[in-house]
């Protein structure tokens, strides 16, 4: 007996949903992964952050002496180097990479527990959690191709940092660095949108467990160093200074 044109279209679209929840099951997984290194990337920065701040002989050396310096630039180091060192050197390599970015940035920003007072820093880092969690809902859920948003926002950086050290070298102005604030958070929340567009994108489920687990770690990685920054410059705007 020949099989009904109706089974078999119904055989076929049920194949296709069986792969769809798979891929979506998949999909999930991988994104998970990707908050939870996160998550414990800020979690592990808040941690050393907090050991630096009542260390008073490593306090006062990251926050008036050459340390700070030393940090910065590795910070900005490990930045643009991240995606050669996650996908290039060994697996210990890219895991290492990740948690020494999130103890440089701990050690870097220690001193703000001397400048906010406890209770804006708290209320500071939930405003900045729920702006981050809408911006990146929406990279992950939107249809619009975000790529070309992505390259300028990038782009952007450059010129923000640029008006960094010439405030803080030249200007030295209160009112540029709040006009400042305002830029970084707002090109920095953007780019958290792009990434977690890219980083959606980037899942693929037939890649190796070891290939999938660096594209997880990298994805953290790029996602962690927006968090932190919109937290920073979040503080600096709404903060109260001790």
């Amino acid at each position: 007996m020949a099989l009904d044109p109706r089974n078999r279209s119904y055989a076929q679209t049920a194949g296709y949903a069986g792969v769809d929840a798979d891929v979506d099951a998949g999909l999930r997984k991988y994104m998970l992964s990707v908050y939870n290194y996160m998550a414990l990337g800020v979690a592990f920065t808040g941690i050393i952050a907090m050991a630096v701040a009542l260390n008073p002989a490593i306090m006062q050396a990251v926050a008036i002496g050459p340390m700070k310096w030393v940090l910065f630039i590795g910070v900005l180091g490990l930045g643009f180097f991240s995606g050669k060192i996650m996908f290039s050197g060994s697996p210990a390599m890219a895991q290492g990479a990740f948690w020494l970015y999130a103890a440089m940035w701990g050690a870097l920003i220690a001193p703000m527990f001397y400048m906010y007072t406890g209770e804006s820093i708290v209320r500071v880092f939930f405003i900045t959690a729920a702006a981050f969690a809408g911006t990146s809902l929406y990279g992950y859920t939107t249809k619009k191709d975000l790529t070309a948003m992505g390259r300028f926002l990038s782009m952007a950086t450059i010129g923000i940092l640029v008006a960094i050290l010439v405030n803080m070298f030249l200007l030295k102005s209160g009112l540029f660095h709040l006009g400042l604030s305002i830029v970084v958070v707002l090109v920095f929340a953007g780019l958290t949108a792009y990434e977690t567009q890219a980083i959606k994108q980037s899942y693929f489920e037939g890649d190796t467990e070891d290939l999938q687990n660096r594209k997880a770690i990298f994805g953290a990685f790029i996602l962690y160093g927006s968090f932190v920054t919109m937290f920073i410059w979040m503080l600096s705007i709404f903060g109260s200074r001790e």
